[in-house]
């Protein structure tokens, strides 16, 4: 089938949905809810060269083509054998936007190959009911294709045709932050591990808001973190990513956007975005590393159920911080670098956000924390805690630190968690 182009996208109102095209945490709620016009820079493509369906009633071609250089075009039929067809058993996971599937592909040319050929990638696939799927497909392609760090996704390649969208990502062997951190049964992450990936995911951010024109990620998450086989950190989802202010402007007015518990208050207040807006969502990443508990759970008891209110009395007192440590980490981890991460937390909470550290600053910060090393004395004292754990986890009446839901982000493997949560919005574009 030849190739058409697709129409740019314009603003409209979506009608409700439940789910996000990246699966969620049950407490969790995406949020986007239309606060104020917004136009959003599309992808500069010509119009549509035939008729199409329509998708929240914007006419769609039936294909497109973008010309990336970084980027291979596959063609649906490609897709369909590098994933043994869309088989159900090579799924991944499923949100909104639609299922993940695992397929392959050519190590050098990135050619689609047989199942089990080559090497693995991840197939994100839309709904063909799905209202954010053209939106977010053209933003994915348009700083992915554009961008390239050790720390943002790869994107190998699209698929644009007969109404179907699709991406295809670099396989992510262990999975989201999140799942490590909350999914019950998971593998446990060293305090060293912790550091190393929020590092990571810092410098990730730190690109994106000293490129030539500033990227606002605007959904900076843990299930947005995605691991290599390495532990290495990389920002996965730029469906929600937007050009930040210019002309000397301090920020830009949007819809509201992102997801409830790591979006700043300012943005949520009035739908003014600014680049310090993604160092909030940075700085409750960072307090769920601490605390290995995710930002809201309405299982918790009552008056913890958001972790940033519960949480916070507690991080300017280095003797209190050890009560909303992670247990996991059973007190093998420097006091003097922990309290230090709860002040950076705190310093990137700050409700003004002006007064919030610039991400160079912040990656600087990690760097210097992550060479404090434990005390003798803290040492001595992680090793009887790690045999007192042993012990009781050998017991009947073992204790369990209880890590409530768990999802995946959709570029990483089905065993690193079960995908496809709901979560509650208010969409109506952005």
């Amino acid at each position: 089938m030849g190739n058409c182009w697709p129409s740019p996208v314009v603003n409209h109102i979506s009608p409700p949905t439940t789910k996000d095209y990246n699966p969620a945490p049950k407490h969790d709620a995406r949020i986007e809810q239309s606060k104020s016009p917004e136009n959003r820079a599309s992808l500069p493509l010509p119009p549509p060269a035939k008729e199409g369906r329509r998708v929240a009633g914007e006419e769609v071609p039936p294909c497109g083509r973008i010309v990336t250089p970084n980027l291979r075009s596959y063609t649906y039929a490609e897709l369909k054998t590098a994933t043994k067809n869309f088989r159900p058993d090579t799924v991944l996971g499923e949100g909104g936007f639609g299922r993940v599937f695992k397929g392959w592909v050519d190590a050098k040319t990135h050619a689609p190959s047989k199942a089990g050929v080559g090497v693995p990638v991840a197939v994100k696939k839309s709904n063909p009911d799905s209202s954010q799927g053209l939106k977010e497909w053209q933003a994915e392609v348009k700083f992915l294709g554009k961008f390239s760090h050790p720390n943002l996704v790869k994107l190998l390649g699209y698929c644009w045709e007969d109404g179907q969208f699709l991406l295809v990502y670099e396989y992510m062997q262990k999975g989201s932050l999140e799942s490590h951190l909350f999914r019950k049964g998971a593998e446990s992450l060293s305090w060293d591990t912790r550091l190393k990936i929020a590092i990571g995911a810092a410098q990730g951010l730190a690109f994106l808001h000293t490129t030539e024109k500033q990227v606002i990620y605007r959904d900076f998450k843990s299930s947005n973190i995605l691991l290599d086989g390495d532990f290495n950190a990389k920002l996965s989802d730029f469906g929600l990513a937007k050009l930040g202010p210019v002309d000397g402007d301090s920020h830009v007015t949007t819809g509201i956007v992102g997801t409830y518990g790591y979006a700043a208050p300012e943005y949520m207040a009035t739908g003014h975005l600014y680049v310090r807006s993604d160092v909030y969502g940075f700085g409750v990443v960072l307090l769920e590393i601490l605390a290995g508990q995710r930002v809201l759970d309405m299982e918790r008891a009552t008056g913890q159920h958001n972790l940033v209110d519960w949480a916070r009395p507690f991080l300017p007192d280095q003797k209190k911080l050890k009560k909303i440590m992670d247990p996991q980490l059973a007190d093998q981890y420097p006091s003097k670098a922990a309290f230090q991460i709860a002040e950076l937390v705190l310093r990137c909470l700050e409700s003004d956000p002006k007064k919030r550290p610039p991400m160079e600053e912040v990656l600087e910060n990690l760097q210097t924390i992550q060479a404090i090393k434990m005390k003798p004395k803290e040492l001595k004292a992680s090793v009887k805690q790690k045999q007192t754990a042993q012990r009781h986890q050998q017991s009947p009446g073992n204790y369990h630190h209880h890590r409530h839901g768990h999802t995946q982000s959709p570029v990483h493997h089905k065993n690193d968690g079960v995908a496809g949560a709901k979560r509650y919005e208010m969409y109506s574009g952005h």
